[in-house]
């Protein structure tokens, strides 16, 4: 298997840095030197694509932390962005349901806004361009096709290099194609959070890469989440309540078999099962421990047999998970 994919014109690693995890408040405590030793942990490691957005942590602090962990080594990453949740002073935003306990975002991608979010994301980034700039979610009040314009504009001024769409439906992702180049949809997919087989369908038809977030089932498929801290954001996830929780790893034991006689760990397996669906798959798993990094990034070097991927969906079959994941869209 390639360990480098293509995203439009963006060739990366094929599996990608998450860096959501290193924020305080997400995953529970964590302090800044530990999140720049992750991240440098990931790059030294070939996880050269890093993924980051302005609102992740209070003031954008995962991107300023980005931009502090790649300074001097800006030539060797592929760096994605999200716009569209962190709210300016002032700055009305717009509902959008989803599934998490609080059952809705505020979202704005006014077009008028949209300079200003890539500007600031260039300063806490530490850079003068955006490889891969992405709407974090469409705004339910402004058209699809209004705020992809606008990132547009930025691609023509050299600010950002490829657009993106993350968290859309099938029929936004082909109106936002209509207005400009797509490189990628960010979707939620993992073993216990199937994609949207329309939504795979149009990006192989446009030629849109697919960037799974929370390809580990935010932490879940490692198989080591028992319980959850106070502050862990996963705590507005429904499948993560002790019930939930406790019901979900009973079934999904299933899977630590299959990965023994492989081998691998679970975590391997999640993500080398994910990079077989499809060769435009580009999975981001993020963690804050360097050896958990090197494991997941490791998983792009396994190949699965067409015998052991029909194994690995029999079992998954069998499996229904309990409760939400971390983001059911509500739309």
């Amino acid at each position: 298997m390639t360990t480098l994919r293509t995203l439009g014109e963006l060739q990366v690693p094929a599996i990608g840095f998450g860096a959501m995890v290193l924020s305080p408040g997400m995953y529970g405590e964590i302090d800044d030197d530990r999140g720049v030793a992750a991240l440098q942990a990931a790059i030294d490691n070939g996880g050269t694509f890093i993924d980051t957005s302005d609102a992740y942590g209070d003031h954008s602090h995962n991107e300023r932390l980005v931009g502090r962990a790649i300074r001097g080594r800006r030539s060797e990453i592929t760096l994605a962005t999200k716009f569209g949740l962190k709210l300016a002073d002032g700055e009305q935003g717009h509902p959008l349901k989803v599934g998490f306990a609080f059952e809705e975002l505020l979202v704005n991608a006014e077009p008028k806004y949209i300079r200003t979010y890539a500007e600031d994301s260039l300063r806490n980034l530490g850079t003068d361009v955006i490889d891969l700039y992405y709407l974090h979610f469409p705004d339910p009040q402004v058209p699809i096709e209004d705020s992809v314009g606008a990132m547009a504009e930025l691609v023509a001024d050299g600010k950002v290099r490829q657009l993106g769409v993350s968290n859309v439906t099938p029929e936004e992702l082909r109106r936002a194609s209509a207005v400009h180049p797509i490189a990628a949809v960010q979707t939620e997919w993992s073993m216990w959070r199937p994609v949207d087989p329309e939504l795979l369908e149009v990006a192989r038809e446009l030629g849109v890469g697919v960037v799974p977030w929370s390809p580990l089932g935010a932490g879940f498929l490692t198989g080591t989440v028992q319980t959850l801290a106070a502050d862990d954001f996963r705590n507005n996830a429904p499948r993560f309540d002790a019930d939930s929780l406790q019901a979900n790893n009973q079934s999904y034991a299933a899977l630590q078999a299959l990965a023994a006689d492989l081998g691998i760990t679970r975590s391997q397996l999640a993500l080398a099962w994910l990079l077989h669906q499809d060769p435009a798959v580009v999975p981001i798993p993020g963690s804050r421990t360097p050896a958990h990094i090197v494991e997941n990034l490791a998983a792009a070097e396994i190949t699965l047999h067409p015998d052991t991927l029909a194994r690995i969906d029999a079992v998954l079959a069998r499996l229904e998970p309990v409760g939400a994941t971390l983001l059911q869209d509500a739309r």
